[in-house]
């Protein structure tokens, strides 16, 4: 493989991207539209949930957990009202996601050391935002359970009383517990599927479909040298890409970054490396643009969408999807940008995620230049 050969196919390719300004400012533009929407538009953050009050009690031990509620980040009372009608109504209409129902002996029970009983309604047709409105709200409920408690006592005793244990929370890593703060370090790899992956895979599929393919095998060009020259071409593409979208996710929303800038850079390099190559073993075995968009759709972008963790937890999949993740190198590419970012973890712990990057790039390489071989036989 002789260098010189190596580089005129990539600059036939540079060139070859440039005379298409649409697909080139669609490459540059992907990462700021979709850090965009996943930093400002789409979150994944459950706070101010719009709360309906039943007070049938309008008692000030009633106004006063009211107020907790209101008082907390995770809630915001929209209104109240004194009939169930009117709760039905508002879920049904998404105006309210939880409705608090206090019932008329509340405080009588509370003052009399009972247990007081309260009820929760919640539009439970987003159960995953449901089940976090209900975390949120018994934990609420319990707090104020042990203020009163302790309260009563106190004045029981004729002194403060401290209560027996005292919980202190503490999250490391993303303390405000922002989802942007591990969507957008997630959201990288998927940028650089969609780039690599899919602009790589119409590389060679346009060539057959142009007839110029047979004229690029009739040269002295070894099939090693056709796939890296290639992938050089839109590895700088790629590049940028990475670029924009770490500076972006770093000084425009403030994505903490704890880690080593080099490792960041070279499993950005290993992941693009992989994905390109992938790109380009798809475009050897479609000949058809279409077929081969298709393909690098499916094998690419959804995996890494789906399948890497970067949406949704991938303990929370059923055993045998769980097993398929372990063949998707997002997921490994993910857990190294977020150890990085968020927790600023040694490189030693990611050895393993590195090493799968590095045989995926390898065996792909030497699968898309076993393939190519084939077709010049």
């Amino acid at each position: 493989m002789r260098r010189r050969r190596t580089l005129a196919v990539a600059r036939k390719e540079f060139l070859h991207i440039l005379r298409d300004p649409r697909s080139l400012g669609m490459a540059l533009a992907i990462p700021v539209v979709l850090l965009l929407l996943f930093g400002v538009a789409l979150t994944l953050d459950v706070d101010r949930i719009p709360l309906l009050v039943y007070d049938a009690d309008a008692s000030p031990q009633s106004r006063r957990l009211i107020a907790r509620f209101d008082g907390s980040r995770f809630f915001e009372v929209t209104g109240y009202t004194l009939r169930y009608a009117e709760i039905e109504a508002q879920i049904d209409s998404s105006r309210a996601l939880l409705a608090l129902v206090i019932p008329a002996d509340f405080s009588e029970d509370l003052l009399a050391g009972g247990r007081p009983r309260l009820q929760l309604l919640v539009d439970g047709s987003d159960s995953n935002t449901a089940s976090i409105a209900l975390g949120y709200a018994g934990a609420l409920l319990a707090q104020y359970e042990l203020d009163v408690r302790t309260d009563a006592q106190s004045r029981r005793i004729g002194r403060i009383l401290n209560p027996p244990v005292e919980a202190r929370l503490r999250v490391w890593y993303n303390s405000e517990l922002k989802s942007k703060n591990y969507l957008v370090p997630g959201l990288i790899a998927v940028i650089l599927m969609i780039i690599a992956a899919l602009l790589t895979s119409l590389t060679i599929a346009r060539e057959w479909e142009a007839g110029t393919m047979e004229q690029l095998l009739a040269t002295p060009l070894r099939p090693a040298e056709i796939v890296i020259g290639k992938m050089l071409a839109y590895f700088l593409i790629g590049v940028a890409d990475t670029t924009t979208a770490i500076v972006v996710g770093v000084f425009v929303f403030g994505v903490p970054f704890r880690g080593s800038a080099p490792a960041v850079g070279a499993a950005c390099v290993l992941f693009l490396t992989g994905a390109l190559f992938w790109g380009i073993l798809i475009s050897a075995v479609a000949r058809s643009q279409l077929l081969a968009y298709q393909i690098g759709m499916i094998t690419s972008f959804l995996p890494a969408f789906l399948l890497s963790g970067f949406v949704f937890a991938i303990e929370t999949m059923p055993p045998p999807i769980r097993l398929v993740t372990f063949l998707v190198p997002a997921r490994y590419f993910i857990t190294i940008l977020q150890g990085l970012f968020l927790k600023g973890v040694s490189v030693d712990l990611l050895a393993a995620d590195f090493a799968f990057l590095a045989a995926y790039a390898a065996l792909v390489f030497l699968l898309a230049t076993r393939k190519l071989r084939q077709k010049v036989a």
